[in-house]
């Protein structure tokens, strides 16, 4: 059996962060021209959301916080097609050398080290979901974030799946969708089952999956059997070497890493606000209309009161 193709080579290595993000995910998706291990891949997804962190100032330090060996850094870097790591980090480090949001965190982890009342626990963990947000802001490319957008309100069908925590993101998001658009649907919301739900989307349709670290297996096999199909599909996810990313045609990166006692979904419900406001932009006079038959229909029905 003949082997595939290899994909084609770097040309250039990237001298911006949106080019080494858009780098990293099309190495997770294997349309790169070059192949990381899963400890390389995992390094490069952490150091993406590590920009301006005061550890990327040096080698050892970087190493001991992403338990690596500093060589598993350098080869990362010649990998990439940088002369060395210093190349790399530069690129990492055009940013400022504060994270967006990390003067909170400090403050609420230097109150929490003499004060464990439930204010200082509820600052820290406030304070982390805005440094997130932050981040997900400083790091959003604005043109791709538009094509996500009309990518969505091009779909005539659009399914949402999440599970567990992230049924509830699919859940809003699905409904702040329907305020603007018809055919939007949870994935299997009437319990007819997976195979049912993506055999409705036909030709044409988007599946729309929202999962993150530690992913959840159905999420991850029903989006990889939809673009099996042929199916757009659009992930809402936390790393570029995600399992949903490497099967997306497009990928909302948005962080959740907090002190909450299991994955932040702050972040994420305001990363689906920022989308679904973006996807009543793409076709404003279309979602005017429905915002206003959806006020109508409020008012006629008597929903709301006072």
């Amino acid at each position: 059996m003949t082997a595939p193709p290899d994909p084609p080579a770097i040309a250039a290595p990237p001298d911006s962060l949106d080019g080494l993000r858009a780098l990293a995910l099309g190495i997770a998706r294997g349309e790169a021209g070059v192949r990381l291990g899963a400890k390389a891949g995992a390094a490069l997804a952490r150091l993406l959301d590590m920009v301006g962190d005061p550890a990327l100032l040096s080698i050892t330090s970087l190493a001991a916080r992403l338990e690596v060996h500093p060589s598993t850094l350098t080869r990362l870097a010649t990998s990439l097609g940088y002369a060395g790591f210093p190349a790399l980090q530069h690129v990492l480090l055009s940013a400022s050398l504060t994270a967006p949001g990390a003067f909170y965190s400090r403050q609420a982890r230097a109150a929490l080290d003499g004060d464990s009342s439930p204010r200082a626990r509820a600052a820290q963990l406030c304070h982390e979901n805005q440094a997130l947000i932050d981040r997900f802001i400083e790091s959003l490319d604005e043109a791709r974030f538009e094509a996500m957008a009309a990518m969505i309100m091009a779909a005539p069908r659009v399914l949402v799946h999440g599970i567990r925590q992230f049924h509830a993101v699919a859940s809003f998001l699905v409904y702040g969708l329907r305020m603007i658009r018809r055919d939007v649907a949870l994935l299997d919301a009437d319990g007819l089952g997976m195979a049912e739900g993506l055999a409705m989307l036909g030709e044409d349709g988007l599946l729309i999956s929202a999962s993150c670290a530690p992913y959840s297996a159905q999420v991850v096999a029903v989006a990889a059997e939809a673009r099996r199909r042929g199916l757009a599909t659009l992930a809402i996810t936390d790393h570029t070497n995600a399992p949903l990313a490497q099967s997306a045609q497009a990928v909302l990166l948005v962080g959740h890493e907090t002190s909450f006692l299991s994955n932040s979904i702050g972040a994420f419900v305001v990363a689906t606000e920022c989308l679904i406001n973006a996807c009543a932009a793409a076709r404003p006079e279309a979602a005017r209309a429905a915002l206003r038959d959806r006020e109508a229909l409020i008012a006629r029905l008597g929903v709301e009161t006072g």
